[in-house]
């Protein structure tokens, strides 16, 4: 099983941004590749808000055990 991280995503999302880019695609492959494109915006925005969501959870619960910092591990996975 594959333990991926945030950074992982983000180099995701520029292979993506690379592969739009490509001039050597023809009209359908492009299309293909703006389908594929956006499937990968939509799992990446949810792993984003989840991150989010995480994150937020975690400054509730530092403020709420008095502590002035939050665990960014559990944001990696």
């Amino acid at each position: 099983m594959t333990k991926n991280k945030l950074s992982d995503l983000n180099d995701h999302l520029f292979m993506t941004l690379e592969r739009l880019s490509d001039e050597d695609l023809s009209t359908e492959e492009l299309e293909q590749e703006v389908e594929r494109s956006k499937a990968v915006t939509n799992v990446a925005t949810k792993i984003i808000d989840n991150g989010k969501l995480i994150l937020d959870a975690q400054k509730v619960a530092a403020e709420y055990n008095g502590r002035s910092n939050v665990n960014l591990e559990l944001l990696n996975g």
